[in-house]
């Protein structure tokens, strides 16, 4: 990833949070510090299910932007992850996708690849890799109350375990909390004024369920995604993701007024009641292994700290305790490994001790963030009620332009290309305003659109109703 100098006597940091972006912040920081991870539940030895992380049910992809800070961040952790099960697959050769807007992508050879596996075991591969760092150290079952120092500086975290409280000093605090921080309460008890914030809630609900993959479709089948349409509603969408243990994880995914359900006789339908009816033709083909488990905490909340008036040293915020985004566009992990590789380059830039660090950090961890969080509320601030007063202007073009390149993209692998180049989070989303892709939206040669999901024989074969 870097390098630093470790021969002065090392500072002390404390990472707020031991899930996926704590991990991977406690890794940034271990090169300049002893870091310290506070988590308040007991972590899993191994991929299994974690106390505090509901959404670990249903798909998650690392995009091949998040995949590329992953690997800078802990070199080599792809191969162990494949090593464990996981797969790299090519977007788009592996990915058979229904667009927003109604046609289906054409597959072919690029060399986007994205990591593929259950939230369970990327976190426990992580956290394995993480942890065997020396120079970080984990207090499970540790709660953080408040903030020590004053608004100017923050001086460390004050902490309750069991029946007792103390003090951790630090030199730097980061708050990879999740959804749940309580950083702007924490701050505010400082008399630091609230800082900006914006949420748009599409009112989505998830429903998830895994089942075994059948027949040859356990060694290798690429992932299905019908995507829903945010200009009707109410907005469906589901996704088939082939995990370890030649199993497929499916989520099911509607807006307000097409929500599905946890009753288990409902999920097949529900899913062959999307805009192609591809997932629920598959799926009755495969045995479930769990009911359906749901979710409704999935609105995209964003916490503007870049831009707070007054902002004390010694203390940053990562992750979702930023900006939490609707799962289903798939991100969030993205932005989060993208956010800790800029938390490790800045520090390396100017050092710990350097005066303003803190806000040149919050300003640096913004810019994946705000790639993310515009790439998601481009399409669900387009859902009535997503926000007090509807989408704005910028929503409106944002989602427009997203459209238009979607559309070329299915038509053309050069303008593909370009999509991909943002959707994956490679490069922000003014790639989509180069001359290339410009003229590709306009006039470029196109290929007419696909009649249906572009599967292979082999592939279809395994759509045939049962009998």
């Amino acid at each position: 990833m870097y390098e630093s100098d470790t021969s002065s006597p090392r500072d002390t940091a404390v990472v707020i949070g031991g899930g996926m972006t704590g991990m991977l912040a406690a890794r940034a920081l271990a090169l300049f510090a002893d870091v310290v991870v506070i988590e308040r539940d007991e972590l899993p030895a191994g991929p299994e299910p974690r106390k505090g992380l509901p959404q670990a049910r249903h798909a998650h992809l690392l995009w091949a932007g998040g995949v590329a800070a992953l690997e800078a961040l802990i070199p080599c952790i792809g191969d162990r992850l494949v090593e464990e099960g996981a797969w790299r697959a090519g977007i788009m050769t592996d990915l058979v996708s229904k667009a927003p807007s109604g046609p289906w992508f054409h597959r072919f050879a690029t060399p986007t690849v994205n990591l593929v596996c259950s939230r369970d075991l990327l976190d426990a591969t992580v956290r394995w890799a993480v942890l065997r760092d020396e120079c970080i150290t984990l207090r499970r079952r540790a709660e953080v109350v408040g903030l020590a120092g004053t608004a100017s500086r923050i001086t460390g975290v004050r902490i309750h375990t069991g029946g007792s409280d103390e003090t951790i000093p630090a030199r730097i605090v980061v708050d990879a909390s999740g959804r749940s921080s309580r950083a702007t309460v924490w701050l505010e008890g400082l008399g630091i004024p609230p800082v900006p914030e914006r949420t748009v809630d599409a009112g989505v609900v998830y429903a998830s369920r895994m089942f075994k993959a059948p027949g040859s479709a356990a060694d290798r089948f690429p992932i299905v995604n019908v995507q829903a349409d945010p200009s009707r509603a109410p907005g469906q969408g589901g996704i088939i993701l082939p995990v370890e243990g030649g199993r497929w994880l499916v989520t099911l995914s509607g807006t307000r007024g097409g929500e599905p359900t946890s009753e288990p006789e409902s999920f097949a339908g529900f899913a062959k009641g999307l805009r192609d009816p591809i997932i629920g033709d598959l799926i009755e083909r495969a045995e479930p292994l769990t009911d359906p488990v749901m979710s409704r905490s999935t609105a995209n909340t964003r916490r503007y700290f870049e831009k707070a008036a007054q902002w004390p040293e010694g203390f940053v915020a990562v992750g979702d305790a930023v900006a939490a985004y609707n799962p289903v566009y798939g991100h969030g992990l993205t932005a989060a490994a993208q956010g800790a590789v800029a938390l490790g380059n800045t520090i390396l830039k100017y050092g710990l001790h350097r005066e303003g660090l803190s806000r040149r950090l919050q300003k640096a961890v913004a810019r994946p963030v705000g790639n993310a969080w515009n790439l998601a509320v481009g399409q669900d601030a387009l859902y009535p009620g997503a926000t007090e007063k509807g989408p704005t202007a910028a929503d409106r073009f944002g989602a427009a332009l997203v459209d238009r390149a979607v559309d070329a993209g299915a038509r053309s692998p050069q303008a593909q290309r370009h999509l991909l180049e943002v959707m994956s989070m490679q490069k922000p989303p003014t790639r989509l305003f180069s001359p290339g892709m410009l003229f590709r939206m306009a006039v470029g040669k196109k290929r007419p659109h696909l009649d249906g999901p572009p599967l292979t024989a082999a592939e279809r074969s395994m759509t045939a109703p049962a009998s």
